[in-house]
């Protein structure tokens, strides 16, 4: 479970988040973290959050952002706010690492979801550029579907696969049991 300063890690891609502000510390209003990215990271899969509206500031470095179809890279002081349900993806595509200040409202179950992604990539379980593999990716939309929905294909499409899909996952013992290791 997230707590005020701590800090986890995806050791497949080199992101780290550090908590600021849990959901317990705020009563759900929001989530704040400092998430800090590699040089070169990867373009995480084009999502949406249906109740979550995101802030980020630029610390350091430079990050890429994708918003409906056009990329846009920002640098230290800019600031950006994602509506809910605006499709995006954030990445580092520059050659040096950067560090973005990010809050979440409402927090809602944005914690555990972060968590379990950097649990499977803990435990092997995602593939070598730490993206989930189907199995898994069908865990987290059942799962998390109230705070993380992929673009494509639309949601009720995702909704009826992955419910299909669920007695596979659990067979296969695709849901995380593990607790969540610090970062180093």
């Amino acid at each position: 479970m997230a707590t005020k300063g701590s800090e986890i890690r995806n050791p497949k891609t080199g992101h780290r988040i550090k908590f600021l502000q849990t959901a317990a510390d705020t009563n759900g209003a929001f989530l704040e973290m400092i998430s800090s990215y590699e040089a070169k990271s990867l373009e995480p899969p084009l999502h949406y959050h249906p109740y979550q509206e995101e802030y980020f500031e630029v610390i350091s470095g430079e990050i890429s952002v994708r918003i409906n179809g056009e990329i846009e890279v920002l640098g230290p002081g800019h600031q950006l706010f994602i509506a809910k349900n605006t499709v995006h993806a954030m990445w580092n595509n520059s050659d040096k690492p950067s560090t973005i200040r990010w809050k979440v409202m409402p927090a809602m179950d944005m914690e555990n979801f972060l968590e379990t992604i950097m649990i499977l990539a803990n435990e092997g379980k995602t593939k070598p550029d730490g993206k989930p593999g189907l199995l898994q990716f069908a865990f987290l939309v059942n799962r998390f579907h109230k705070v993380f929905r992929l673009a494509r294909p639309p949601y009720f499409l995702q909704k009826i696969f992955f419910f299909l899909l669920s007695p596979v996952l659990y067979f296969w013992g695709c849901e995380p049991q593990a607790t969540m290791p610090t970062a180093d």
